[in-house]
């Protein structure tokens, strides 16, 4: 049994149509990543985790991220295929670590979406709230009886009307998201410009309550929201999963995984510097932060603009997350490690139908009974597991290929930086709550057997011999 065989992504021809740019990819960035992490968990950090100095937090989560980015980057250069970090683990560790990977990427990816409508539903509730509207109790929150909840409903209906945009061509479904991004910075541009005028810098006299906290197990402080935090900049790599639709994915992924990735920390650090600002951090451990802290200052226009805003915006996470996440799916099942249903291309759009729809089911059964916090701590661990295993793919892939071509992204201090991305990640894992591990080591077992009893001897490798 050989679970290390190798494969070459670069030499399968796609059936997709190239046709994104280094801005399109850019949008797809921003899309993914300005969401629920800027609109929700600022709010939650700085409240039980680190206070004001949760900027300290996004900045090192952001440097954490940064690092692994420059991995992203020399692998989509020297090897651009679809499928992301799946495809560069498979080429230069092997099958079983690749279906790990591919297993993780699914897990972070499918809870990541169902967090993001789970966060969209908390604002259009606080909105709706605003005006003396409320749904049924039953239909009103995630699976809990105790407290008369058995189904999340709003967030359902979003994920509904996201899966069926994605089904469309690819340019289509981008060029709305971009739309909404744009959208979304204006609400964020508003923010910050008005909430300048209601800063109390007395918010700030207690920078860090928390402390730093310790660099592992610890549960509060600076380095615990870092830990939560990077969650806001999960969606970067998606980019990476966007190559086979790619003009010039060499040049484009590279430089739309930096651009993207620049923009949103200085976003990020400057909106909860605002927010921190305006409400004093005890106050916002609310679902609906940016909303709240305009309420709280009396401005409740600019509130219901950046609720309403928050409603429509939120969506393009979603609609970045699906999009990255039926690729995935696309790329596994083209492998044979999934079932072949998964990896057909609709021949009048041009993407993996049968992919987007299995997502589009699974996270809407995701975000109707599973609550917000649980999905993003789950999220968070299941990718800095994956991000382990491509800095260690870096360290091999230097070692058998040599040093990147003339042309290609070049990741410096190598194998320094990948070594020093592992301690990193290892230390923000160490942070997460006893369930959140107890779930992931779950999910793992999970996906050995479903390699084992499935995914080995279906392999396209394995067919063609």
């Amino acid at each position: 049994m050989n679970i290390f065989r190798k494969k070459d992504p670069r030499h399968i021809k796609t059936e997709m149509a190239r046709s994104l740019r280094v801005m399109d990819l850019v949008f797809l960035g921003l899309g993914s990543m300005v969401g629920t992490g800027i609109f929700t968990v600022t709010g939650i950090s700085a409240a039980n985790y680190a206070g004001p100095s949760l900027v300290i937090s996004i900045i090192i989560a952001a440097i954490a991220v940064g690092i692994s980015a420059l991995f992203f980057a020399e692998f989509a250069s020297r090897i651009p295929a679809n499928g992301g970090a799946y495809s560069y683990v498979y080429a230069t560790l092997g099958e079983f670590p690749a279906w790990m990977v591919g297993w993780m990427i699914i897990m972070e990816f499918l809870t990541a979406i169902s967090s993001v409508a789970s966060g969209w539903g908390s604002y259009l509730k606080g909105l709706l709230a605003s005006y003396k509207i409320e749904l049924p109790r039953a239909l009103n929150g995630t699976f809990d009886p105790s407290q008369g909840h058995y189904i999340d409903l709003l967030p359902i209906l979003v994920m509904i009307a996201v899966t069926a945009l994605v089904l469309m061509n690819s340019k289509t479904a981008l060029r709305f998201n971009s739309v909404l991004v744009i959208l979304k910075f204006s609400a964020l541009a508003l923010f910050i410009v008005v909430g300048l005028f209601h800063l109390n810098a007395e918010n700030w006299g207690n920078f860090a309550p928390f402390g730093f906290g310790q660099l592992y197990g610890g549960k509060t402080g600076i380095m615990a929201g870092a830990s939560i935090m990077f969650f806001a900049f999960l969606g970067f790599e998606s980019l990476s999963m966007a190559v086979d639709e790619t003009k010039e994915p060499q040049k484009t992924v590279p430089r739309g995984i930096a651009l993207s990735l620049i923009s949103v920390t200085v976003l990020y650090v400057v909106v909860t510097l605002v927010l921190t600002g305006i409400v004093h951090y005890t106050k916002l451990g609310v679902d609906d932060a940016v909303a709240f802290a305009l309420r709280h200052v009396g401005l409740n226009w600019a509130a219901n603009y950046v609720s309403t805003v928050a409603i429509l915006t939120l969506i393009t996470v979603c609609i970045s997350m699906t999009y990255a996440l039926s690729r995935t799916v696309y790329s596994i099942s083209r492998d044979g490690l999934l079932p072949n249903n998964f990896s057909r291309i609709s021949p009048r759009s041009k993407i993996p139908a049968n992919a987007t729809l299995l997502v589009g089911v699974f996270a809407i059964i995701f975000t109707g009974i599973i609550p917000l916090a649980n999905l993003a701590e789950f999220v968070n661990i299941c990718t800095l597991a994956y991000l382990i295993v491509l800095s260690v793919a870096l360290i091999k892939l230097r070692k058998d290929k040599g040093k990147p071509g003339k042309g290609q992204f070049k990741t410096p201090l190598v194998p320094v930086l990948p070594a020093l991305s592992i301690v990193i990640c290892l230390s923000l894992m160490s942070q997460f709550q006893k369930v959140t591990w107890v779930a992931f080591i779950v999910a793992i077992v999970l996906g050995i057997l479903i390699y084992f009893s499935y995914g080995y001897k279906n392999s396209a490798i394995s067919t063609k011999r």
